[in-house]
């Protein structure tokens, strides 16, 4: 099998298990504080990952460790902007705004290599943006967004760091190892996961069978070994196709709720759930054949990011 197939299979297995967690983690989270969660999760995978990959950073001087580092600045800030921004706003609304990452991330890229987005990549992301707003917001949409608060603006600083954490993966795993991307991120995240739990009052938790299941099943599985999928995918895959199979997380998320709760996605959803697909397929059949991996960022651009 082509290693390019390979990296966008196993990038669509990470995203089913994204999906499929939701029911999972949402029951957990009624006995434990988000930001808790979040940083006892980040905090078990960096010491997975550490276990397996530690040697992998012998030889790797203080400026690569800062590169790598960098990008869990935007992997915890997605987490957290997310997690805040549900306090103030609907969940409907934040699925949409935190799936405009899909269309952000072919911007990030024009303006950082200065290039055009191909056609059937920006009818992809099109196609896809238009599912996610099908399968989350209600019919009357209008009303929807009829007024902007802080959990929107929160929930918008999570699409734009994903959206950041996707590209500076493709781009730091064209000079590091995957293992050394992985596992620098990760940890990266944890620590500025801890720095944050004060910051939401003091962390609130009821040990329970589900409680723990949750936080090593998100931790192993969803974060540890799909961060490393990532980063060795990302290798031999664009940031804008990595950003369209993650756009299908919705459809997983759907059909799991549907299978263990009964929900049902309804024409708009089952709608939605078509064109996200479609986006993907159109962006893969057509736009990958033509598409080749961007050049490393001008060195101002790397700089600024240390800084």
């Amino acid at each position: 099998m082509p290693r390019s197939l390979k990296a966008h299979l196993l990038l669509l297995l990470v995203t089913f298990f994204w999906g499929t967690t939701f029911v999972l983690v949402k029951s957990a989270l009624g006995s434990i504080s988000p930001f808790y969660f979040n940083a006892l999760r980040m905090t078990l995978a960096t010491a997975c990952l550490g276990a397996l990959y530690w040697r992998h950073l012998r030889g790797l001087d203080r400026t690569g460790m800062l590169r790598c580092a960098a990008v869990g600045i935007f992997l915890a800030l997605g987490y957290e902007f997310q997690t805040a921004g549900l306090v103030y706003t609907t969940p409907s609304k934040s699925a949409f705004i935190t799936g405009l990452s899909v269309v952000i991330v072919p911007v990030i890229m024009a303006l950082a290599w200065r290039k055009m987005v191909r056609a059937a990549t920006a009818l992809g992301v099109a196609m896809a943006l238009a599912g996610l707003y099908l399968m989350t917001v209600p019919a009357d949409g209008i009303s929807a967004f009829a007024g902007v608060n802080r959990g929107d603006l929160l929930t918008l600083g999570c699409a734009v760091a994903f959206a950041a954490q996707i590209v500076l993966v493709g781009h730091a795993t064209r000079l590091y190892s995957y293992q050394q991307v992985t596992l620098l991120q990760t940890a990266a995240a944890a620590l500025l996961m801890w720095g944050a739990v004060p910051a939401a009052g003091p962390p609130r938790v009821a040990w329970s069978g589900m409680v723990i299941f949750a936080i090593v099943f998100t931790a192993v599985v969803c974060t540890a070994a799909a961060f490393l999928v990532q980063s060795w995918a990302q290798q031999f895959t664009p940031p804008t196709h990595t950003a369209l199979i993650f756009a299908t997380e919705p459809v997983f998320a759907g059909v799991t709720s549907y299978i263990l709760l009964g929900e049902r996605l309804g024409w708009r959803g089952g709608l939605g759930a078509a064109l996200i697909l479609a986006g993907v397929l159109v962006s893969e059949l057509k736009g990958a054949a033509a598409q080749s991996a961007p050049s490393p960022l001008p060195e101002a651009s790397i700089s600024a990011e240390e800084a």
